[in-house]
């Protein structure tokens, strides 16, 4: 089955998909999630937070949060269409924020730049295990020594998965009028989602599962710098 979605689905549908549904999409995403919340409130408890990224920033609504007490925010995402809601949020609500259309798995960003980064509900849309892993090794690379990072991914975990293994689907994204567009997901059984972490260059704080995803507090590590 996982061969079969990945064969159907590259990196390409998955931006043509979020840029089909990204005015909707972005209308129903209004609040950022208490795990985000908790997560940035900690990890931008220090003298200075430097610069935050928000890893699939979609409509920027934990960009925002971000902006709230880093010196500088970037929101990168692969969907055009989604970078114009988070650049409409970010006009209408006054914040700050760097937009870049990009891959998850290969980051337009220096090494070391990035001190605080969520990277939430982004991970599971990447079509591959390959890719899956390099947007890990990438996300390594760019966080400063000091630098802390959220990851999150949608997991076997929540309610309505009746399975012990991660897969490949798609889950249907409605749009008004009735439209059905499908957008890829891997969901991740939580034990496969602690390996891809500990096997990827970042260190590995803590992680847990909440509301059916597994949340990850990461940081950086020295082999994502070839010391």
């Amino acid at each position: 089955m996982a061969g079969d979605q990945e064969r159907a689905h590259s990196r390409d549908d998955v931006r043509d998909t979020y840029d089909r549904i990204a005015t909707h999409f972005a209308s129903t995403r209004e609040y950022a999630w208490p795990e985000v919340e908790s997560f940035v409130t900690s990890a931008t408890d220090r003298e200075s937070s430097g610069v935050g990224l928000d890893l699939g920033c979609g409509n920027c609504r934990h960009a925002e949060l971000l902006a709230a007490d880093c010196e500088s925010v970037v929101g990168l995402d692969v969907s055009r269409g989604l970078i114009e809601t988070g650049r409409t949020r970010a006009l209408e609500r006054e914040f700050d924020v760097e937009l870049v259309q990009g891959d998850a798995a290969s980051l337009p960003l220096a090494d070391d730049a990035i001190d605080v980064a969520v990277y939430v509900a982004t991970l599971h849309h990447l079509p591959t295990r390959a890719a899956r892993r390099a947007s890990l090794d990438e996300l390594a690379r760019v966080l400063s020594p000091d630098g802390r990072a959220l990851v999150s991914a949608w997991s076997t975990a929540h309610d309505r998965f009746d399975a012990t293994e991660g897969f490949d689907t798609t889950v249907e994204w409605t749009l008004p009028g009735g439209e059905p567009v499908d957008r890829f997901y891997h969901i991740y059984a939580p034990d496969e989602f602690e390996a891809d972490l500990e096997d990827s260059n970042l260190e590995l704080r803590e992680w847990e599962l909440s509301s059916g995803n597994c949340y990850a507090t990461v940081a950086g590590d020295d082999r994502s710098r070839g010391r």
